[in-house]
C-alpha cells in the first residue's frame, strides 16, 4: 500500500468516518434533484459544465485556483474555490485548486457532485508543513446550485486513508476519475503520482473509493502487474466508466527504456477490497500493441475510456480506451506523438484497435518535432446503447504545439472515427478553422479537452485573442466537430454572467 505510516494531516475536515459510510453520504435524496443527466449540479435534468482555472488568483493569491460552474438553461454561474467557508483550507498562492476535476453523484441524491483536486496544496501535519502534498474536495450539488450552500468534504491523503501518511510532493489529487460502478455504487479514483513507495521516489499510487469501501493501490500490491520503481508515477492519469478503470504510469521503465510508460486496466469488481486488475499494457507487447516501447515515450500520459457495444452484443459490455503517447517519436521525428485505441472485452482481454500518428494512412497532417499529438484525448459514444460504429464512436486528440499558419504552438484538435480506419474522415479543428477567433502563438489549444455523447469541449486556456486572454472554451456538437453543421458556443470570462477574471480558464472541463 502507499507508504504504510500513520499520521493524519492537520486541518482536514472529515465529514464521515473513514470506511464507515460512502464518501459524502446523504441521509436522503435532495428535494428537487432528478438524476436526469451527467454534470447536473442542481438536478434539473439540464446539463451544466464545470470549467477549471487552476492559475486564477483568489483573494489576491496568484495561482490559488478556482472552478466556475456554468449552469444549463441560463441559471447562472457559480464560483468554487477554497474561499468558500466550508473548505478546510484557505486559498494560497500556487495551490492550483482545479488542476484536476471530476463529476459524479457521490451521495446518490440525484444532484451531481464536483470533485476538485489541488495537488500543489501545502498541508501542515505533526511533522511540519508538507509542500505540494495535495488535497481533494467533494462539493455537493443542491437544487439551488453548487457552492455557498453546498456540503464540502475535504480530504488530505491521510485524511482519506488513515493508514497512509501525508508527505511533501505526493501530489494527492493530481488526477481524478469518477463514475458509477455496475452495481450502482458511486466510485472515485484519486491519483498520487508523487507518492514514494518505501525509498522509491515518485513511484506513485492510487486511492479508490467505491460506496463504503476505501483502498489504496500501488504496483507492489498483490495481484497488481509490475513492480513499484522510482519515477513510475503510477496514478499520473486516470479514466473510468462503469465497468472499467484505467491507470496511467507514463514514467514506467520497460526493460532498459526509462519513461516508456504503461497503463493498467482494472474492473470495479473488488478483490480483497481493491479493484481487480485485468492486466497491464505497454508497447513491448506485440500481442496487444503494434508500437515499440522507447525511452521517453510516456505511453499513458493521457487516457479516456467509453462504454462500447460490439456487434452481436445486447448491451455495452465492452469498452474502448484511448491512450495518449505525446512524446512518441514518429519515424525520425522526435516527440511528434501517437494515440493507441484499445478494446477491452468482458473477459478482461485487451486488443489494439488502432495506433494513430501523423504517418498513419490518409491521416491529415505530418509529424512535426515537438507537436505532442495525444497530450489530451477524448473518446465518446454519440449513440449510447447502440452498436458501436465508425460513425458513432468519436475520438478527439489534442496537438497543443502544432503551428497554425504563422502562429507557433497555437494548437489544434484532430477528430477521428473511434473505430475503423483513422484517416477515414478525420477533421482538424483550429481557431480560425472550425473554431471561432484567430489562432495566436502559444495558445496551446486543446490543453483542455472533454467530450460527452453530444458535444466536444475544447479549452484554450492560454488564449491571446483580444477579449479572451483569460482563456476560452468552445462547445460544439459532434456533427460540427466532424466537419458538418452545428453551432459553436463560446464560453469565456466576461460574457453570459461569467466574471471577467481569471488566467487559464478552460484548463480542465467536465
Amino acid at each position: 500500500m502507499c507508504t504504510r505510516l500513520f499520521g493524519v494531516g492537520m486541518g482536514t475536515v472529515l465529514v464521515v468516518a473513514a470506511g464507515a459510510f460512502a464518501l459524502g453520504t446523504s441521509p436522503a435524496a435532495a428535494a428537487g434533484c432528478t438524476a436526469g443527466t451527467e454534470s447536473d449540479f442542481n438536478g434539473d435534468g439540464v446539463r451544466d459544465v464545470a470549467i477549471a482555472d487552476p492559475q486564477a488568483a483568489v483573494e489576491g493569491r496568484s495561482g490559488a485556483g478556482l472552478v466556475r460552474v456554468v449552469m444549463g438553461a441560463d441559471k447562472g454561474t457559480f464560483e468554487i474555490s477554497q474561499a468558500l467557508s466550508q473548505m478546510s483550507a484557505n486559498p494560497e498562492a500556487g495551490d492550483q485548486f482545479g488542476y484536476s476535476i471530476a463529476v459524479y453523484d457521490a451521495d446518490s441524491d440525484g444532484c451531481t457532485d464536483l470533485v476538485v483536486g489541488a495537488p500543489y496544496e501545502d498541508v501542515t501535519t505533526t511533522d511540519g508543513e508538507q509542500q505540494d502534498a495535495g488535497s481533494v474536495y467533494v462539493i455537493h450539488g443542491t437544487p439551488a446550485g453548487i457552492g455557498a450552500d453546498s456540503v464540502v468534504d475535504s480530504y488530505t491523503q491521510a485524511g482519506l486513508d488513515g493508514s497512509t501518511t501525508t508527505e511533501a510532493n505526493d501530489l494527492f489529487g493530481f488526477a481524478l476519475a469518477a463514475t458509477k460502478a455496475t452495481d450502482g455504487k458511486p466510485t472515485l479514483a484519486i491519483g498520487v503520482p508523487g507518492e514514494a513507495i518505501g525509498s522509491l521516489k515518485d513511484a506513485g499510487c492510487m486511492h479508490y473509493v467505491q460506496g463504503t469501501k476505501r483502498a489504496t493501490v500501488n504496483q507492489d500490491d498483490p495481484g497488481i502487474p509490475g513492480t513499484a520503481e522510482a519515477n513510475d508515477r503510477f496514478g499520473y492519469s486516470l479514466a473510468a466508466r462503469y465497468r472499467y478503470l484505467v491507470v496511467g504510469a507514463p514514467g514506467e521503465a520497460i526493460g532498459s527504456e526509462s519513461f516508456a510508460g504503461n497503463v493498467t486496466v482494472f474492473s470495479h469488481t473488488l478483490t480483497d477490497g481493491r479493484p481487480t486488475s485485468l492486466g497491464a499494457i505497454d508497447e513491448n507487447q506485440p500481442e496487444l500493441t503494434s508500437g515499440t516501447a522507447e525511452k521517453d515515450d510516456r505511453f499513458g500520459t493521457s487516457l479516456a475510456v467509453v462504454s462500447y457495444r460490439p456487434r452481436g452484443a445486447s448491451s455495452e459490455t465492452d469498452a474502448l480506451v484511448a491512450v495518449g503517447t505525446p512524446n512518441e517519436d514518429v519515424g525520425n521525428v522526435a516527440d511528434a506523438g501517437a494515440v493507441t485505441v484499445l478494446h477491452i472485452k468482458p473477459t478482461g482481454a485487451v486488443k489494439e484497435v488502432n495506433l494513430i500518428d501523423r504517418m498513419s494512412p490518409d491521416v491529415a497532417g505530418d509529424p512535426v518535432v515537438g507537436d505532442f499529438f495525444g497530450q489530451r484525448v477524448v473518446i465518446s459514444n454519440t449513440e449510447p446503447g447502440e452498436v458501436g460504429t465508425a460513425a458513432n464512436m468519436r475520438l478527439a486528440v489534442s496537438v497543443p504545439n502544432q503551428e497554425v499558419g504563422p502562429a507557433e504552438n497555437a494548437g489544434v484538435v484532430q477528430v477521428f472515427p473511434g473505430l475503423g480506419a483513422p484517416g477515414n474522415g478525420d477533421v482538424l479543428l483550429a481557431r480560425g478553422a472550425g473554431l471561432p477567433d484567430a489562432a495566436e502563438a502559444r495558445d496551446f489549444a486543446g490543453l483542455g479537452l472533454w467530450g460527452t455523447g453530444t458535444r466536444l469541449y475544447v479549452g484554450v486556456p492560454y488564449s491571446k485573442t483580444a477579449g479572451a486572454q483569460k482563456g476560452v472554451v468552445y462547445s460544439l456538437p459532434w456533427s460540427a466537430a466532424d466537419g458538418g453543421t452545428g453551432r459553436v458556443t463560446t464560453i469565456k470570462p466576461g460574457t453570459d454572467g461569467i466574471p471577467d477574471e481569471g488566467k487559464a480558464f478552460g484548463s480542465a472541463i467536465r
